[in-house]
């Protein structure tokens, strides 16, 4: 009978320590998985802008910038513009206090290169947003997605925090210097937090 019963017991002792060193390995299987899930965590960042008129205009619209996975998407629209092309920047100040807009200062431009279209092999302002179209009832959109900005990462050469979104009256040629003669500022809207 003694022997019965520490064979029983050798026998559960084996059980739990093989159901002990199982619960182990399932732990740090489980650990893994979240350290992963961790490091590849995915942080989204949002900001919504409203863009109000300028220089007599009634040009207003709204801006709805995110940051996700390293890149930023800027998506617009706007109301109350004139039927026809317009230009719309990035500007180096999100001041737009003054009544045509030219307290937001000229175009973002941190790397010092030349006014161009965005994405030219000639070089662009990382403020070259570009054109859209305005309908015959005053509306438009534009979307643009980059890995050239950031939203509040602090590197100069590509936090937009800080800049202002500026509509412009006309078109950007994308060649003339250092504005693309895209004519006054109908909209102003600071990228503020």
């Amino acid at each position: 009978m003694k022997t019965i019963v520490i064979t029983l017991f050798s026998l559960i002792a084996i059980i739990f320590l093989s159901c002990k060193n199982e619960a182990k390995k399932d732990q740090e299987t489980t650990d893994e998985i979240v350290k992963e899930v961790v490091e590849e965590k995915v942080e989204m960042k949002e900001l919504g802008i409203v863009l109000e008129p300028r220089s007599g205009s009634t040009a207003e619209g709204k801006v709805l910038i995110t940051e996700e996975n390293g890149e930023v998407t800027l998506a617009a629209s706007f109301y109350g513009l004139t039927p026809g092309t317009h230009a719309i920047h990035i500007h180096e100040k999100a001041d737009c206090s003054a009544a045509d807009g030219t307290s937001s200062g000229g175009h973002w431009n941190p790397t010092f290169t030349s006014h161009g279209k965005w994405g030219a092999t000639e070089g662009y302002h990382k403020g070259d947003i570009g054109n859209f179209e305005a309908d015959e009832n005053g509306q438009g959109t534009i979307t643009l997605t980059t890995n050239e900005w950031c939203l509040g990462c602090g590197d100069e050469n590509k936090d937009i925090i800080g800049k202002a979104i500026i509509v412009h009256q006309g078109a950007d040629d994308f060649t003339t210097q250092p504005t693309g003669n895209a004519g006054g500022r109908v909209s102003c809207g600071g990228i503020i937090k």
